[in-house]
């Protein structure tokens, strides 16, 4: 079976456990998710299944959002509840009009750096495995694009820890628990990161999300296949591009299609978008348009992830 499910991860399992999981129930050896969630968090993890998992690269770069919990007055090692206190500040001054205040001060473009706890290689190892060794990094800078920083709800004003819960739309490489220790640090208390959801990746809203366990009944009673997300639907935001029966042999060997093979163009397409090349079967490949230099003004569409075999059959 190829395709993807929005799963609903719970707290307290790894990413790498929960593709385990839809693994066994869909009897499937290849499968993969598009981002890692920290075991203690919950919320959309989407999997890739069969062929896929070859979207992976493209879904990775997708944005995403999070609903968070922000506690005031501590630091952690970790940046989370998890780990151990090593700062503590009087947050009983601060008020939700404040914390409001400093959010705009952390939407656009800001720097960010990446937590111990991340899944970052340092000289072949990740950053979270050195963590648990009790060793600590220096690490460099990385720049994060926050599209908007919302409050939703805050509790405990006048006590030493209030707490808030904010929502965030940021893009990919974004670290909420680097973020809790920013605005903990420009609001001069300290900040933890002691909450997290993910509610959306892409395309993919955690509305639409499945549960282990609904993946699970549906694997008793044989409806597998309505929990999957076909793929010609996983990248909306590419415009779709529909070939003729003649050019499909051409798209899934990975030669350019020319204007002749084209059926029909969905959206304004400019070169160097990536699209979706589209055939009398379904999904063949995405593709990046060029201009044809043969034809001026006309588009020309180099296969870049093919997804189907000769024939068309995924």
């Amino acid at each position: 079976m190829n395709g993807i499910v929005n799963v609903l991860k719970p707290p307290g399992m790894s990413s790498h456990d929960v593709v385990d999981f839809v693994r066994r129930a869909f009897d499937i050896k290849k499968a993969g998710h598009t981002g890692t969630l920290d075991p203690a968090a919950a919320g959309v993890l989407v999997v890739c299944l069969g062929t896929a998992t070859r979207l992976a690269r493209f879904l990775l770069l997708e944005d995403k959002e999070y609903r968070f919990e922000i506690t005031f007055g501590l630091s952690t090692s970790s940046g989370d509840a998890f780990g151990e206190i090593v700062g503590e500040g009087d947050a009983s001054k601060i008020v939700e009009e404040k914390v409001r205040s400093v959010l705009p001060c952390f939407t656009g473009e800001i720097l960010q750096v990446p937590p111990m706890e991340s899944a970052l290689k340092y000289r072949g190892q990740k950053l979270y495995q050195l963590a648990r060794k009790g060793i600590v990094v220096e690490r460099q800078t990385r720049t994060a694009h926050i599209k908007s920083l919302e409050f939703v709800w805050g509790t405990g004003w006048g006590s030493r820890h209030p707490r808030a819960l904010l929502h965030l739309s940021c893009s990919k490489g974004t670290y909420v628990r680097s973020l809790c220790d920013d605005i903990g640090e420009r609001l001069g208390c300290g900040a933890y990161m002691s909450f997290l959801v993910r509610t959306k990746v892409g395309s993919f809203d955690i509305s639409d999300s499945v549960t282990l366990e609904e993946i699970r009944s549906a694997a008793g009673s044989g409806r597998l296949a309505e929990k999957v997300v076909k793929m010609e639907d996983a990248l909306p935001e590419f415009p779709a591009v529909r070939i003729k029966a003649g050019a499909v042999a051409s798209a899934v060997s990975g030669a350019k299609i020319y204007p002749p093979g084209v059926e029909s163009l969905n959206g304004n397409i400019h070169s160097g978008d990536i699209v979706r090349l589209i055939g009398p079967e379904g999904l063949l490949a995405l593709a990046r348009a060029e201009v044809d230099e043969e034809k001026k003004g006309g588009m020309a569409f180099k296969p870049v992830c093919v997804l189907a075999q000769q024939g068309g059959q995924r």
